[in-house]
């Protein structure tokens, strides 16, 4: 199936919560970064999180990520966080995803994430909603405030 064809952009300063003791950002805070940046994609299109579990019951869960971490990013760096839906299931999106460097675009860590669509209640996949499938098929670029999803 198809799928917007596009790339959000999200910009994120590492503090120094998010570094280890070398000041480095400690691993975990990667997966963090990459979980705003999808929520502030599902934003940009149009659907609260809280919203569609409230109205339509569902919720998203990462059901399998795969990472490469390739430099370390540092405390006080500014990174831009990527989130490019590449494939759609019935219950599913897969997303490429980055935290870059945001003034070189050197990259510090790259993954694949695959997210279930689950029913709320029990905790089943469920299928994506229609109104959201609907803008995951090929469209224009959306420009949000803090955000930007760039058209491919």
């Amino acid at each position: 199936m198809a799928v917007k064809d596009s790339a959000f952009e999200w910009l994120v300063r590492v503090y120094y919560e998010d570094t280890d003791a070398g000041g480095l950002v400690y691993h975990a805070r990667y997966l963090h970064f990459m979980e705003r940046a999808r929520t502030e994609w599902l934003r940009a299109l149009g659907f609260e999180q809280q919203q569609l579990r409230d109205e339509r019951g569902i919720l998203f869960a990462v059901r399998k990520m795969t990472l490469d971490f390739v430099r370390p990013a540092r405390f006080d760096q500014l990174l831009r966080v990527t989130a490019m839906p590449t494939a759609r299931g019935r219950a599913s999106i897969e997303f490429a995803q980055q935290v870059l460097d945001a003034g070189d675009g050197a990259v510090c860590c790259r993954a694949t994430v695959n997210v279930a669509c689950i029913d709320a209640a029990r905790l089943r996949p469920t299928r994506i909603p229609g109104a959201l499938g609907a803008v995951l098929e090929p469209a224009d670029a959306v420009v949000v405030d803090g955000g930007v999803a760039h058209g491919r």
